[in-house]
């Protein structure tokens, strides 16, 4: 993907991935304030599989920056063993960006790079925890629908609500 600007922000956005990106995703994951250690390195995990193993990874990342600073990022891929299902694995906003409409250009731009590389529809997935519910309400005005509810499945009382977007 070509590199753009979001000329209301002055955001520019990214694909290639560098070592610094590691840490960076760190620290936005982070401070958003919604993950735990374990899931903080799971980030980090994903963008060092990149760097470790290149496309062949099935881990690819858009960045929205502001003058080099990481306001946000998407990573996706496919699903391995299906033909044109993606997974949006994250998407995060630093919350100095938070509610300016970053989400959701993210978003779109992500789902753009999905089309490209094949998806027919895109999964992804979110905890049923109350502090959620903004995360639920993006979803759902982006366009996901609901398609799957497991009870329970990170803790008691935290389960996972999936969702699915399917692209005309």
């Amino acid at each position: 993907m070509e590199d753009f600007i979001n000329k209301k922000m002055k955001l520019s956005y990214r694909t290639g991935v560098c070592r610094k990106d590691v840490d960076s995703i760190g620290r936005l994951v982070e401070a958003t304030g919604f993950f735990s250690v374990e899931e903080i390195g799971i980030a980090r995990e994903l963008i060092e599989e990149r760097l470790r193993r290149g496309m062949e990874s099935g881990y690819f990342f858009l960045f929205a920056e502001e003058a080099h600073n990481l306001a946000g990022y998407a990573c996706f891929g496919p699903i391995p063993g299906t033909t044109q299902s993606f997974d949006l694995y994250w998407i995060a906003v630093h919350p100095s960006f938070q509610g300016k409409g970053i989400g959701r250009s993210l978003l779109q731009a992500a789902e753009q790079e999905m089309l490209k590389k094949g998806a027919g529809r895109v999964y992804v997935d979110t905890s049923s925890r109350p502090q959620y519910a903004p995360t639920r309400q993006f979803y759902a005005a982006c366009g996901y629908r609901t398609c799957a509810v497991l009870e329970d499945f990170y803790a008691p009382g935290d389960g996972k609500i999936i969702y699915v977007k399917i692209f005309a």
